[in-house]
């Protein structure tokens, strides 16, 4: 990983330096780091494993199979992000707004297919077999832990604020972990999941499509309007998880 920094890092600065939009900057500086990774993950698997296509062995393969995974991923993880919101907007907990733009639901399942790619790549792919390699045993609580842990690299302040997100952080560690274990070790299960929860949440943050009622503590609809930080998100997670496990 040091390695990769360091060759992310000339290439990088001059972005942030040139690049005035704050967004396109960050924007740019993470593809260029995974285009990156992926690139040392080729060198990594045929000179240290001897294994030339290390990227197949992760589960990122070209099938059918995985092309399938991945679409019912996608509607599994935007079903869960829907239901969850219908179940509180039924129980009084918010009102649904006016206002879904297509513009946004488009935008929102790029964003979920690139995010989801990238870190199912990371923690699912590369990460997890590292693990397995050294700790066949605990792996995938390590993965779930590295994985909730990792979204805390932030300023302290932001991390306490965010600290309620852990354990449905973990959770969905462990069921991204599952899913790939279901499917033969392909990645296009838990980049689906990712991706569809990504993608539900983002159509109805950014589109501001729901305003909650203050009936019920944050801490049951999500602590600072997170899901993964309330009662009734990490319940839906944990059925998830359940499911994945079996």
């Amino acid at each position: 990983m040091l390695g990769l920094l360091l060759l992310w890092c000339p290439f990088a600065l001059p972005i942030y330096a040139y690049v005035g939009n704050r967004n396109l900057a960050s924007i740019l500086t993470i593809v260029l780091l995974y285009a990156e990774f992926i690139l040392l993950l080729s060198f990594w698997g045929k000179y240290v494993y001897q294994q030339p296509r290390l990227l197949r062995h992760y589960g990122l393969v070209g099938t059918r199979a995985n092309g399938r995974e991945l679409l019912i991923g996608l509607v599994i993880g935007l079903t869960t992000v829907l239901s969850l919101f219908s179940l509180e907007g039924l129980l009084g907990w918010l009102q649904w707004q006016q206002g879904l733009q297509v513009k946004i639901v488009v935008e929102g399942l790029v964003v979920a297919i690139a995010t989801g790619f990238a870190e199912e790549l990371l923690f699912r792919g590369w990460l997890l077999d590292e693990l397995q390699r050294d700790y066949a045993k605990a792996a995938i609580w390590i993965n779930a832990l590295l994985f909730a842990a990792l979204h805390f690299i932030k300023p302290l302040s932001e991390m306490l604020q965010t600290a309620p997100q852990f354990p449905g952080l973990l959770i969905l560690g462990l069921t991204l972990v599952w899913a790939k274990r279901r499917c033969k070790n392909r990645l296009g299960l838990p980049i689906g999941i990712h991706g569809g929860l990504i993608w539900g949440y983002y159509i109805i943050n950014v589109g501001q499509l729901i305003k909650y009622s203050g009936q019920v503590p944050d801490w049951v609809t999500g602590v600072n309007q997170n899901p993964l930080a309330g009662l009734v998100g990490i319940g839906f997670l944990s059925i998830m998880a359940w499911v994945m496990s079996k």
